[in-house]
């Protein structure tokens, strides 16, 4: 009997520990989903520390012009959506107009609100950064604090190819922003943005680094966010979770005129780099070498032999510039700069524009089939020349229709062409259709070479073509105005 109740206790104590075991065991999923969420919860970004920190820092910019040229430029019409569609490029829209009001002749000169935009504290002592497009044209440029005391700017200078500006208030002890390396910026992290969207000061937004390098410009390789970017937020600062500027909040992409998930900041690394010269001088002075450049497709590579589709291809040498000194010839690839190496065309000009005129540097070259090394004396950018007038053409000699098959009817050159042109060779395009056409040959090219042959005649030139593969891109060297420049005809198959 003893025996029978021992075992029975001895099975309900059994019964009892698996039942806990299996209450336990079914509480762990729900006690790791609760972690897992607490988890997640303190992961999301906590911007109030940020906007505490850097918020003193971010001021209203207003600008004002004179009543005489607001009249022209949109009377009544609103003028914080003027300088949005000014800013993007939009038309004005038909919207009525203030009917015109009695002023005395003293007051027509006053200044009047012009637009709004954003900009943040650069120095203590009262540098303030900011778009070249907001104070551009203005006739005075007021800076609100977060403090809401009010300065009279100064326009230190403005460089429109960044869009970067520098203004200057009379105040001391202002808190500047840290400024942030934006190498280390990564996509997908998150970023914040304050401004003055539609005049709304210390307005804040955030998002996320959606790109990096976007080419939207020459010098500038954007960074492109989703951080609600409005009329008003130009010039404003882009932060990091660490309370540093990566960059200015400088343009949206949009087809409605409004936000659509796209804006592009300007780095910061760029934007001091303009802003140094910019205190220093009042402008910015660039780099040139003298080259028309363009992407290297993956069929201009084969066709000149490049192992990879990279580089910067030179279709254009400007006569006597740098590069025309250096020896840099068109069909040559640009590889390296100063040793660094051109991934993509837009790499070059950022390059040469940032390296000061006057100096010495490097040119790497890859010309039929091996780097080549070019020493070049970096000029300063300019207003680009007019073309030079050519001379009246006279009769045209006997041409040859060898090249029709590319959509090319060319002439031997005559002698006074020559000399004008400062050739010993070459023909004369007379005619251009088709491939030719699509290359982007034009009437009164000058052909000097074609398939990696150099032409000095008609003759040489059909002979040439003779020899070419015309199932592959055939390379074309000729000269136009003061220009030697390389194209690839794409015969039609």
């Amino acid at each position: 009997m003893m025996h029978n109740v021992y075992w029975k206790r001895l099975r309900l104590v059994a019964l009892a520990a698996a039942m806990a075991g299996t209450s336990a065991v079914s509480l762990l999923p729900v006690q790791a989903a609760q972690a897992q969420s607490a988890a997640t919860v303190r992961a999301l970004p906590d911007f109030t520390d940020l906007v505490e920190q850097v918020g003193p820092s971010v001021v209203n910019i207003r600008t004002l012009e004179k009543a005489s040229s607001r009249a022209a430029n949109g009377g009544g019409v609103d003028e914080e959506m003027l300088e949005f569609f000014r800013r993007f490029g939009l038309p004005v829209p038909n919207v009525p107009r203030q009917g015109p009001r009695q002023q005395k002749p003293q007051q027509d000169e006053e200044a009047q609100p012009r637009g709004v935009g954003s900009g943040f504290v650069l120095t203590s002592d009262g540098f303030i950064m900011t778009n070249a497009h907001v104070v551009e044209d203005a006739d005075e440029v007021v800076v609100t604090l977060t403090d809401k005391r009010e300065f009279k700017a100064r326009i230190v200078g403005a460089d429109k190819r960044t869009d970067v500006a520098v203004v200057k208030i009379e105040a001391t002890g202002l808190p500047a922003v840290k400024l942030g390396d934006t190498g280390r910026l990564k996509v997908g992290e998150w970023v914040m943005a304050i401004g003055s969207p539609f005049g709304l000061e210390n307005t804040v937004t955030a998002g996320i680094v959606s790109a990096k390098q976007r080419d939207t410009g020459d010098y500038l390789p954007f960074i492109q966010t989703d951080v609600a970017i409005n009329p008003g937020n130009s010039g404003g600062p882009l932060i990091n979770m660490r309370g540093e500027v990566v960059g200015i909040n400088s343009q949206i992409y949009s087809r409605s005129g409004g936000f659509m998930g796209i804006s592009f900041a300007i780095p910061i690394d760029e934007a001091v780099r303009v802003s140094e010269q910019l205190r220093a001088t009042g402008r910015v002075s660039r780099g040139r070498i003298g080259v028309q450049i363009d992407q290297v497709s993956k069929e201009v590579a084969e066709s000149l032999g490049l192992p990879k589709a990279q580089g910067a291809l030179v279709r254009g040498v400007e006569t006597g510039s740098p590069a025309d000194k250096a020896g840099v010839e068109p069909g040559d690839i640009i590889v390296r700069f100063d040793g660094k190496t051109i991934e993509k065309s837009a790499d070059l000009p950022r390059l040469v524009g940032n390296t000061k005129p006057g100096s010495r540097s490097t040119v790497t070259v890859f010309r039929r089939g091996v780097n080549k090394d070019l020493a070049i004396t970096i000029a300063e950018i300019e207003p680009e020349a007019s073309a030079r007038k050519g001379a009246e053409r006279e009769e045209k000699p006997k041409g040859s229709s060898a090249g029709q098959s590319l959509g090319l009817v060319v002439s031997e050159l005559t002698a006074a062409q020559k000399k004008e042109l400062k050739l010993k060779g070459g023909v004369r395009v007379d005619a251009v259709s088709d491939a030719a056409a699509r290359a982007g040959l034009r009437e009164g090219d000058v052909i000097l070479g074609i398939a990696n042959s150099e032409v000095g005649s008609v003759k040489e030139f059909e002979a040439a073509l003779a020899k070419a593969d015309r199932s592959k891109t055939i390379s074309v060297l000729f000269r136009r105005g003061e220009w030697t420049q390389f194209a690839a005809i794409r015969p039609s198959r």
